[in-house]
């Protein structure tokens, strides 16, 4: 009986010899491609062609209208204003969240007694679904029979209720507050980790050389850690510019759209007034100013990385 002998050269064969060995890492990640792609690209490219449309189910229409949502977009009071309280709450939570997260990570980084339980406790705030947060926020804040506004009153800094979320003056910055409470030990935790990494033997020099710890904060670990603080302000500015439910929970946009955010216009224009083509449009104008952000995160970086060989 005669044999068939393979080739070493050919590669070795699957099965019934369908398809080189190498090929079956790819072939075994085909379902990942597939569950991504439906889940996140097509959705992405759906998006962006009902942006050019003027599809809508209240007047079960969907006609091809070019640039016309993206033209009046531009003239749109409401988008340019959701625009930017998205924008403004980005920078300033991002901002703060980032100092605070700075000051808790030296904290927690100096041995203690009971270090690890209070690390482990500042994650409590992070961890908590941000539903919860928006109502508990909702119950200290409220303008007639909240914790804070008692605080205040005993302790005289206030002679009179202050109605936080329901006033157009100081909503967004509960908002902000609600958020920084939030989400500043997450970025405590990123801080941290890169506070560990920076050497030793540069902080027992620069003590042998006679400076202080504000010294040694500004000339040693400050620039070591740039680049973790970047990378940690992209991962939460990135989070901060999709906020929806802390907004939609809280105040829902109001009062007279000043907490108005692009997530929450958009969806109450898709699923509202059941605008899909102009809902498209503002979600994809959310997505490019997204990418601009991260872009210039990215930027500065590579800068920093580089400067720093």
């Amino acid at each position: 009986m005669n044999t068939r002998s393979i080739s070493p050269a050919a590669g070795p064969l699957t099965g019934a010899g369908l398809w080189p060995a190498s090929w079956t890492p790819i072939l075994l990640l085909v379902p990942v491609f597939v569950a991504l792609a439906t889940v996140s690209v097509y959705p992405i490219i759906n998006g962006f062609w009902l942006s050019f449309t003027n599809t809508s189910l209240a007047l079960q229409q969907s006609d091809f209208v070019g640039f016309e949502n993206y033209v009046s977009m531009w003239g749109d009071p409401l988008f340019w204003n959701a625009w930017y309280h998205t924008v403004y709450f980005t920078l300033v939570s991002t901002l703060l969240e980032t100092i605070l997260g700075l000051g808790m990570a030296l904290l927690l980084y100096e041995p203690f007694t009971g270090r690890s339980i209070v690390r482990a406790a500042m994650l409590v705030p992070w961890a908590m679904p941000t539903v919860v947060t928006s109502k508990m926020f909702g119950w200290l804040f409220d303008g007639q029979h909240g914790l804070i506004n008692y605080l205040l009153r005993s302790v005289g800094l206030i002679s009179e209720n202050v109605n936080w979320y329901g006033s157009v003056d100081n909503a967004l910055g509960t908002i902000i507050f609600a958020d920084v409470w939030k989400t500043a030990p997450f970025m405590a935790l990123l801080i941290l980790a890169g506070l560990q990494t920076v050497p030793k033997s540069l902080i027992e020099a620069a003590h042998m050389d006679g400076t202080n710890a504000w010294q040694t904060f500004w000339h040693i670990r400050l620039p070591l850690l740039l680049p973790t603080m970047l990378i940690a302000g992209l991962f939460r500015a990135l989070d901060a510019f999709r906020v929806f439910d802390l907004v939609y929970v809280l105040t829902g946009g109001g009062p007279g759209d000043s907490t108005e955010v692009l997530s929450t216009l958009s969806y109450k224009t898709m699923f509202s007034t059941l605008q899909f083509g102009y809902g498209s449009a503002l979600s994809t104008a959310m997505f490019i100013t997204e990418a601009l952000l991260a872009l210039g995160f990215g930027f500065f970086i590579v800068r920093q990385m580089r400067r720093q060989g």
